[in-house]
């Protein structure tokens, strides 16, 4: 399991600095930031500027990369003599909206930016992507069916992770700041982006993420995924648990802060990973620069978790533990916040998702045909890391066989990946002459119902389980079956059906909305729903070279819609496989399938070139 496996490698200290630059890499890459974006200039504007008594607020833009613009905040105190300690503080899922108009989460949190200046600190609130002046997407999967994300590599959780580092950048050329004692914090969305950008910036010296993190468990099984946007989470290539972004960012000073009945972020799950960071802080002999503070109360921007993060800021950046006796409190109204009165023309934040990583670049032929080693591994590490073991046992099981009206109709049972058990359908002459080809129908949703009018008309008592979970089927007619059965008199062929998980027997209840959610559980896991179903379909390709061991045949592909690229992936892998008759590839954005980091690597046309080469031999 990912979450036995996090971080039970780490025996030493040695163990740990011989992997952690790794895993950095590791991270940077499930973020779209490797290799690292250039670091264009970040062209500083300050178009306003705030007074109070004890400290000053400069309102400000910059761009992160060209055109990628970040609204934020500065809060200076007055009458500091030296230089002053940083916090680059995150923002959370705060609308800021008056009026219709976008103002920013800065406008919410602006308390925390206030207290700071007010005690001797230089902070920058920044507003998040999703919520900032300029609004862009968070919730491509959760809620706009943006899949094709994962074909890209692309996660709104690395704009934020690039939109802290150049924060940083900022923060640490201020004149009154000094670099060397930099802190971060943020709260929910902001806590979550204060993890990855310390796990990946050694210049944040003291971090207090509140509300940000829990465990791989959690989110699955307990739910929480279910309530969180695509902002909190990296793409999980290398199937990590949580706890090994917190890990990243031992021996610094590190306080893990959370309310006991948050519901985005269960207590369990909070101090698990507690647990399994306290071990690498042991190791390092750093155990008292990590803190745990849960506070009683919901996920809510508390007192209670405000004063202890303050204390920490005090104690590691400051060498201070004063007694805390000033609230935080806000003194400005959300507009007077505002750093555009007119937003740039050029802004592309609302489009970003579709520029931050690039694309690979096209291949030759001569390319293809040279890289079709390193081509397939990449695959099969980058986008289906999530594929079980090769020599997974199938444990075929009969399922029925029959004959009847000249027709043999059989089924079988058998092992996918582990918990997951699907049925192949043999459809044949019942003379039985070996066959020249078997060819494999790979079923969606649709052609699923398709399938089953006809061949219910001769087999209906067979397929009673199947028939259980299809409404809104006509009645069958004496000649239905004729559509399905009339290839079989003319060739020497037999018919085989797959339905992949999610479809026919194995399809799951709840509507689109549950479904969408149980995609994204496979996104945590380091796959995808389809990147799976490219699995079944090997699978099936396995189970006929097993039923037909004897056979001569050769197996055929065919498949339509999204299922087509899924049957091309699964020949690339299956050298059984002589001929495919599938559409032509969809793109994911055009409701073709979604594979992990697919673009970065290859595309429909190195896809065909390979699988073409493949069956020439």
């Amino acid at each position: 399991m990912i979450s036995e496996r996090c971080l039970a490698d780490i025996r030493t200290l040695d163990d740990w600095k011989t992997k952690q630059p790794e895993l950095r890499r590791q991270l940077q890459e499930m973020l779209g930031l490797w290799p690292m974006p250039e670091r264009t200039p970040l062209q500083p504007v300050i178009t306003g500027k705030l007074e109070q008594e004890d400290f000053t607020v400069e309102k400000l833009h910059f761009q992160a990369s060209p055109q990628l613009y970040v609204t934020a905040n500065l809060y200076l105190p007055k009458k500091q003599a030296k230089l002053a300690p940083g916090i680059l503080y995150a923002c959370g899922h705060s609308r800021g909206m008056t009026n219709g108009v976008s103002l920013g989460g800065k406008t919410a949190y602006q308390h925390h930016g206030a207290w700071f200046a007010r005690n001797g600190y230089v902070c920058l609130v920044i507003d998040m992507l999703q919520y900032g002046e300029i609004p862009g997407v968070h919730r491509g999967t959760y809620s706009e069916k943006m899949w094709w994300w994962n074909s890209c590599g692309y996660t709104p959780a690395g704009v934020e992770a690039w939109f802290g580092i150049r924060a940083l950048d900022y923060l640490c050329a201020r004149p009154e700041v000094d670099p060397k004692r930099i802190g971060m914090t943020g709260r929910s969305g902001g806590g979550s982006y204060s993890w990855t950008v310390a796990a990946l910036d050694d210049r944040v010296k003291v971090v207090a993420p509140v509300a940000g993190i829990t465990d791989l468990e959690d989110q699955i099984v307990n739910d929480r995924v279910d309530t969180h946007c695509d902002c909190m989470f990296y793409l999980n290539t290398a199937r990590w648990d949580f706890a090994q972004v917190a890990a990243l960012i031992a021996p610094r000073p590190l306080l893990i802060a959370n309310s006991d009945k948050d519901k985005h972020f269960s207590l369990e799950g909070v101090t698990r990973l507690h647990e399994k960071v306290r071990h690498i802080y042991a190791l390092s002999g750093a155990v008292n620069n990590l803190g745990l503070l849960i506070t009683e109360g919901p996920h809510a921007d508390t007192q209670e978790l405000q004063l202890p993060v303050f204390g920490w800021f005090n104690r590691f950046l400051k060498g201070e533990q004063p007694v805390i006796e000033m609230a935080a409190k806000k003194f400005f109204a959300p507009q007077q916040l505002r750093v555009f009165d007119e937003l740039p023309a050029d802004a592309v934040n609302a489009n970003i998702q579709s520029l931050f990583v690039p694309r690979g670049k096209s291949l030759t032929a001569d390319e293809v045909k040279q890289q079709r080693g390193s081509l397939l591994a990449t695959l099969k590490e980058k986008s289906f890391g999530g594929w079980p073991a090769e020599d997974l046992p199938l444990a075929p099981k009969p399922a029925f066989s029959v004959e009847r009206d000249g027709l043999k109709f059989s089924a079988w049972d058998f092992t996918s990946q582990h918990d997951v058990s699907l049925r192949l359908y043999f459809l044949e002459s019942a003379d039985g002459k070996p066959a020249e080809t078997v060819a494999l129908h790979v079923l969606d949703p649709v052609t699923w119902a398709y399938w089953l009018i006809p061949v219910r008309a001769g087999f209906g008592d067979e397929l009673k389980e199947e028939l259980q979970g299809a409404t809104n089927l006509p009645p069958p007619k004496p000649t239905s079956l004729t559509s399905v059965t009339r290839e079989l008199t003319q060739k020497s062929v037999v018919l085989a059906f797959i339905a992949p998980r999610g479809v026919g027997l194995t399809a799951w209840s709840g509507g689109e909305k549950r479904l969408t959610q149980i995609r994204r559980r496979f996104m945590l896991l380091g796959q995808t729903l389809d990147g799976m179903r490219v699995w079944d379909i090997r699978r099936a390709v396995q189970m006929i070279h097993f039923v037909r061991e004897g056979d001569k045949a050769r197996v055929e592909l065919r498949a339509a819609g999204a299922m087509s690229s899924h049957a091309q992936l699964a020949a690339l892998f299956e050298p059984g496989v002589r001929k495919l008759e599938v559409e032509m590839w969809r793109e994911p954005k055009d409701g073709g399938g979604d594979y992990l980091n697919f673009d970065k690597f290859l595309d429909a046309k190195a896809v065909a070139e390979l699988n073409a080469a493949a069956m020439l031999r």
